[in-house]
């Protein structure tokens, strides 16, 4: 399953911002804390722990992420675990150097049981977090470049 979207920036700007950690919880859908991050993010190998925001509907918890891939000016993957899930997590920048398409693809696997419905339900609560994410992030963009 994949979310993308056009956002007006060089690749460079683009990417940047998403691996700022000041800069998470004014885009990330339901980001509440980092509780620890490798020195080496956003490099293969790092490690980023991170929790949801208590009480909202479909809040996640606690979620220990690490980079599997990461090559600048493209993109990273993540293997991510959180209480109910695990699976992998990709982001790519492709850019013209005046707009630049992010797209996060992703796929997981429930740690339970759980029925279609609520399979179904879950991979739509994930794209919706995902489509709120980036059109949070395309608004910080733009007000990073009207600075």
């Amino acid at each position: 399953m994949s979310v993308s979207r056009v956002v007006e920036g060089p690749g460079i700007e683009a990417e940047q911002l998403w691996y700022d950690r000041s800069r998470w919880a004014s885009w990330l859908d339901g980001f509440a804390s980092v509780q620890q991050l490798g020195s080496d993010w956003p490099l293969e190998g790092a490690r980023r722990v991170w929790v949801t925001r208590v009480g909202e509907p479909g809040s996640r918890g606690l979620i220990m992420e690490r980079v599997t891939s990461y090559a600048a000016g493209d993109g990273q993957v993540l293997a991510f675990e959180d209480e109910r899930v695990r699976g992998e997590q990709r982001v790519r920048f492709e850019t013209d150097n005046v707009r630049t398409r992010i797209t996060v693809s992703f796929s997981f696997e429930s740690k339970t049981y759980l029925a279609p419905a609520r399979k179904w339900w879950l991979r739509r609560r994930l794209r919706l977090g995902w489509e709120r994410s980036l059109a949070r992030f395309s608004y910080e963009l733009a007000a990073e470049r009207d600075r």
